[in-house]
């Protein structure tokens, strides 16, 4: 799923643009519309002819609001970049193409609009030239310019094509299971409660779980989810995502908090990060110049230690830690913005390498240049994390392969991480060691710990006198694909995550216990089997007399054995049944239903339940109207 965003210059048609693509005006507030000037950020989705349905993100225009522009081009996949023909290249259109170029957006379209004012075509020849001139230097040069008429209704289909062919280009965003969606509006609905917003990134979120809102460390848990006002169980990567959360008010909540996985994350004061000044920027950036930090919805002073000069000029390029006044919620690989804040003008960008620095670099130290240089080229440690990741359960050989390392840069990636605790050897199957084990990233393992902790909850508190769930089922309800389940649950129970018993998985600290009234049921129901051991109450009686969970659990624990789909014994009477049967055919080789019930004081009905069992056992052997101990050799369940 894509997530598209509008720039431009204020009055150029984005808004209207956008009404005319989606039938949805993106101009939610009354002062906007009184205005007929785009203040906050809007949304709206459509249908491309293809059949995916896409976000849109409607950023103001205006110089006075460039704080709400650069919360809502934080998570795009593309842009329209709008420009009115009759008024061609503005100031604003330029800031907002310099702003996506240093977000590396690489895709998108120019929407010439308002050509229903344009009369004359020279003139929107001029105005094509000058924008093909504009976008030469930025990663969206080549772009394709559309012509268009909101009004009218010119070139809105070929807008569209376009755009879903740029879209098609677009690198697909990570999962790395580690989801977090950056809030970009915060409100409530009546009968609801809170209510976030958010491009969603990194992994998925489903309905019931526990989340946690960073910086803050506040706890909630998602009660609804929905894309596109379209309600939905799981959010996906890359969508826009509405998040109805209980367990926190409105005013607990506010733009630039990220909302993630409990534990997946830290706030942090301090990033290391790779810097791009503008090749315009109207002015040096010096070492320890305050600055605005923008990077995904998240705003926030900061002071810009230059590692490696003592000031950075127009188009220079350089390392900086940014020392911030306030927490943020970032990750490696996350572009930003900086701005200087008065008087207001973009400055330059970059990517953050480190969102977690362990100290204050000291400044041009050659060893910390060198660790920031390798870290965003990409470690072969990281590389290597970033191929588990995508690929779940591998062997070091495979995931080194797929991350294009060589043996040597694998044996390096191997110590990194080994280093950090960040690889995990996955377990025996089925007590039977691979030689060449399957390993998963730590990531990986923790969220499919939390997911599973979250599911087998779930069940236990659904079905308390079940002592597991069944590893198929299990494997079902994580959605679980490819290789390694077997491997990850031997390796969850060898660090008691987990605890595995038979064919059933269930949390260490579940134990099923009846209660006093079932406990009395039980009593009862034992009392008739062994008043009557060999023609005990049958399937339905039981069910009648404890009900379907207690008669589950007196099968799962043992106390009860059944043989059909309508006989159950008692275990005790059942395995002496087996063994006077077992010994009548030793001693005299063969035996006959007619036989078996006399012997037994049952009647047919249970005799023949009970050989036809003993055959599918592999105990007995049936010879027409006999039956005999099975040769050695066999299975015996």
């Amino acid at each position: 799923m894509h997530v598209v965003g509008t720039a431009g210059h204020v009055d150029h048609g984005k808004s209207t643009l956008v009404l005319a693509l989606t039938g949805i005006n993106p101009d939610r507030l009354q002062e906007e519309q009184d205005r007929q000037m785009t203040i906050d950020l809007g949304f709206a989705w459509m249908r491309l002819p293809g059949g995916e349905e896409i976000g849109i993100v409607d950023v103001p225009g205006h110089r006075d609001f460039i704080d709400n522009m650069l919360a809502g081009v934080g998570g795009i996949d593309a842009a329209i970049l709008v420009i009115a023909a009759d008024e061609g290249v503005m100031p604003q259109t330029v800031e907002h193409l310099l702003i996506l170029d240093l977000l590396e957006v690489r895709h998108g379209v120019v929407a010439l609009t308002k050509m229903d004012l344009v009369t004359d075509p020279e003139w929107s020849a001029l105005v094509a030239d000058d924008v093909r001139r504009l976008l030469r230097p930025t990663r969206m040069s080549g772009a394709p310019i559309m012509p268009v008429s909101a009004k009218t209704g010119l070139g809105l289909g070929d807008l569209v094509a376009r755009l879903e062919e740029q879209l098609r280009e677009t690198t697909p965003r990570p999962e790395r299971h580690r989801p977090r969606l950056p809030v970009d509006r915060v409100f409530s609905i009546a009968g609801f409660g809170t209510i976030v917003t958010g491009t969603l990134v990194d992994g998925r979120f489903n309905v019931g779980e526990e989340v946690e809102i960073l910086p803050g460390d506040r706890r909630a848990r998602i009660r609804g989810l929905q894309t596109h006002k379209t309600k939905v169980g799981e959010a996906v990567p890359g969508s826009r995502v509405a998040a109805n959360l209980t367990g926190v008010a409105v005013d607990d909540i506010a733009r630039g908090q990220v909302v993630v996985r409990p534990g997946s994350m830290r706030a942090t004061r301090y990033l290391d990060a790779s810097l791009r000044m503008l090749g315009d920027a109207g002015a040096e950036l010096r070492h320890n110049q305050e600055v605005r930090l923008y990077t995904g919805t998240a705003q926030v002073m900061a002071r810009a230690r230059l590692l490696d000069a003592d000031s950075l000029g127009p188009g220079d390029e350089g390392w900086i830690q940014l020392v911030l006044t306030d927490p943020i919620v970032a990750d490696r690989g996350d572009r930003y913005i900086l701005r200087r804040p008065s008087p207001g003008a973009t400055l330059g960008g970059g990517e953050i390498v480190e969102p977690q620095p362990l100290r204050i670099h000291r400044r041009r130290d050659p060893r910390v240049l060198a660790s920031l240089h390798g870290r965003s080229a990409g470690s072969p440690g990281e590389r290597l994390l970033l191929s588990l990741a995508a690929h779940g359960a591998q062997t070091l050989k495979e995931a080194a392969e797929a991350a294009g390392l060589t043996e040597t840069e694998r044996e390096s990636a191997v110590t990194e991480l080994d280093a950090d605790m960040a690889l995990i050897r996955l377990g025996t199957s089925d007590g039977v060691r691979r030689e060449d084990p399957l390993f998963v990233d730590r990531d990986t393992w923790n969220n499919w710990i939390e997911r599973a902790t979250a599911a087998l909850g779930e069940f236990h508190a659904r079905l308390p006198l079940r002592a597991g769930m069944s590893r198929e089922e299990l494997r079902s309800r994580l959605r679980f694909e490819g290789r390694g389940f077997a491997e990850w649950i031997d390796r969850a129970a060898e660090d008691r995550s987990l605890l595995s018993e038979r064919n059933s998985i269930r949390l260490a600290g579940h134990v099923a216990v009846l209660d006093a009234n079932q406990r009395k049921a039980v009593d009862a129901l034992l009392a008739r089997f062994s008043q009557e051991p060999g023609t005990p109450p049958s399937i339905k009686e039981c069910r009648d007399l404890v009900g379907d969970e207690v008669l589950a659990y007196l099968l799962e624990q043992g106390r009860l054995m059944q043989i059909s789909p309508d006989v159950v014994f008692e275990s005790g009477a059942y395995r002496r049944m087996v063994e006077e049967i077992s010994s009548w055919l030793a001693e005299h080789g063969e035996t006959s239903v007619a036989e078996v019930r006399d012997r037994l004081g049952t009647t047919r009905k249970y005799a023949l339940a009970l050989m036809e069992h003993l055959d599918e056992r592999g105990i007995t052997v049936r010879e027409g109207d006999i039956r005999r101990l099975a040769p050695p050799g066999g299975t015996p369940g």
